[in-house]
């Protein structure tokens, strides 16, 4: 192994070896049902890469005892050697001798990362150091990032640390007094755990993740995973999970199938195995296998660097959110899966954006579950006026200017830019409307069978008067809702304009709207009326036929969706 490469290497039960490279930043998934060998697979690879790696297991203790660290870096250092030596052990697997030590040493290490980040930046300052340090604080510290990664997980809670090394919890926007984590629920400490584990590794470490899904909802382990996996690049991961749609979240990762596992003496020692690159579908026999039960996914459109993915994941936490290229795979992936009886757990939606269609084609998607939004595209979630509104109210807390004022310049510069841009735009609306009257003046087979000849005339110069006249209305009347919702104003350098006047950048603004639909109930309610009754229809159930509330637990996640 170089500081780049971890070898991913077993023996094969039909004879040879399995290896491949994983880089840093890359993602293994092992799936396989119980019996396969996957924590046996994951003990062997840890102990391959002993000096390089870090495990954390599935059978872990996850209840703290209390509140307050009692390890001095000494004690720390010898548990962390004991902890090593104990997982290098073959009942690893299944037996975890020291889960408090390992508790105590991930908590450690959690407010030492904090501590240490403060001495550096107290050390700068009373060097005389000052805009070194300024630019150190502009990090964040591992337990912001911490607070972060909760949060957009949907888990209701921010940790911090208090006077004498205690790390208290409080519910997210609660007036609630602090209180210990020793009282957080098994899912919180689970995550907050993982987390720690995660952040506070040595650069170029591969983190072997057993079974992450033990203790979380699927629908938070995936959108926590997935981020952690942005923060930690100068790591590896391979993750153990029964969790079959962990990789569909993740497209770029790679997927170990684990089939059988030949034991001898209650030792594992050769697997047969496949793996999938990314983009290859899991076989439908594991699906079932692993699942057990239908699945709820909304296909949407561009990538997971896109607009789309992270919005959509806040509206409806519950589900699963699949990035497609184009509205074409949005709508091919939906009915795939809906036309396929083999599939019958999975339920499938499509969310695509509205790009200026007719009503008529809006109406045939939506009966055929696809659903695209009321205005022109995913950026009017950000940048509606109703957004833009909350957004400056919660910048001019932190700056002191009006509100207002803030929201008001925000428009008049980007209707400004739209005056500027208006000639594109209306090319953009002629092109719209030249495609759609040809596709409806298509002939028909009759018409190709019987006709010598077929004329299409399109008159382009009315249908260039009429966005003209539209174009120049709203611009003349600051009508900036009905902008976004007729044309594309990301070409209009409109959205950078509002953000700019705001006071952030284009990427804190979006980042600061996520947070606000991310905390603000009423918020996510405006939103969702973007869908028409798509977010009706993912809270009904079918099985067997559709029609059924959802019935279960009120947990959280289920609340949040609802709203």
């Amino acid at each position: 192994m170089n500081s780049t490469k971890f070898e991913v290497k077993f023996d094969l039960t039909v004879g040879g070896i399995f290896t491949h490279s994983l880089e840093l930043g890359g993602i293994l998934f092992i799936l396989g049902a119980n019996g396969t060998g996957k924590s046996s697979l994951i003990s062997q690879l840890f102990n391959y890469h002993i000096h390089h790696a870090k495990r954390i297991s599935a059978h872990r203790q996850t209840w703290f005892t209390t509140n307050v660290l009692d390890l001095t870096p000494q004690s720390r250092d010898r548990f962390d050697q004991e902890i090593k030596f104990q997982d290098q052990q073959e009942k690893a697997r299944y037996i975890e001798e020291h889960a408090e030590r390992k508790i105590g040493v991930t908590i450690f290490d959690l407010i030492n990362s904090v501590t240490n980040l403060d001495r550096k930046i107290a050390s700068l300052v009373r060097g005389g150091k000052i805009q070194e340090a300024s630019k150190e604080a502009e990090t964040p510290s591992p337990l912001q990032v911490t607070n972060e990664l909760l949060r957009l997980s949907n888990i209701p809670i921010e940790i911090s640390l208090e006077e004498k090394q205690k790390i208290l919890a409080r519910r997210t926007n609660s007036s609630d007094a602090p209180y210990s984590i020793a009282e957080l629920s098994d899912g919180e400490r689970s995550a907050l755990l993982i987390i720690a584990a995660v952040l506070t590794a040595k650069p170029n470490t591969l983190l072997l993740i057993d079974e992450p899904e033990r203790h979380l909802h699927r629908s938070i382990i995936s959108s926590l995973l997935t981020r952690l996996f942005e923060h930690r690049r100068d790591c590896a991961f391979i993750v153990s999970t029964h969790e079959v749609m962990l990789p569909v979240d993740n497209p770029n990762a790679n997927t170990l199938l684990l089939r059988t596992c030949k034991y001898e003496n209650s030792r594992a020692i050769s697997w047969m195995a496949d793996l999938l690159a990314p983009g290859i579908p899991v076989d439908d026999k594991l699906k079932r296998d692993l699942l057990g039960s239908r699945e709820k996914i909304i296909f949407v459109e561009g990538t997971t660097a896109s607009l789309d993915a992270p919005m959509y994941s806040i509206l409806f936490p519950n589900v699963s959110i699949i990035p497609k290229e184009s509205c074409f795979d949005v709508e091919y992936a939906v009915k795939s899966l809906r036309d396929n009886t083999n599939l019958h757990w999975v339920e499938a939606w499509g969310i695509v954006d509205n790009d200026g269609r007719s009503a008529e084609n809006v109406e045939h998607l939506k009966n055929n579950h696809v659903y695209a939004l009321s205005h022109y595209s995913v950026e009017s979630l950000y940048y509606h006026p109703e957004i833009v509104k909350k957004v400056a109210s919660r910048q001019s807390e932190v700056t002191g200017e009006d509100a207002t004022s803030l929201y008001s310049q925000a428009v008049t510069d980007a209707v400004s830019a739209v005056r500027d841009k208006h000639t594109h735009l209306i090319s953009k609306a002629i092109n719209r409307s030249v495609k759609r009257q040809y596709s409806v003046s298509f002939p028909s087979e009759e018409d190709i069978q019987n006709k010598e000849k077929i004329q299409i005339e399109i008159d382009i110069e009315s249908i260039r008067v009429t966005e003209n006249q539209q174009i120049e209305k709203l611009v003349t009347n600051n009508e900036f809702e009905q902008l976004l919702k007729h044309y594309p104003l990301r070409e209009s350098g409109a959205l950078g304009k509002i953000a700019q006047k705001i006071g952030l950048t284009k990427q804190k603004y979006e980042n600061a709207v996520r947070k606000l639909v991310q905390e603000d109930a009423s918020t996510r309610s405006f939103l969702k009326q973007f869908f028409d009754d798509l977010p009706s229809e993912i809270n009904t159930k079918s099985d067997g036929g559709r029609g059924q509330k959802q019935s279960g637990k009120d947990t959280t996640a289920a609340k949040q969706s609802s709203e």
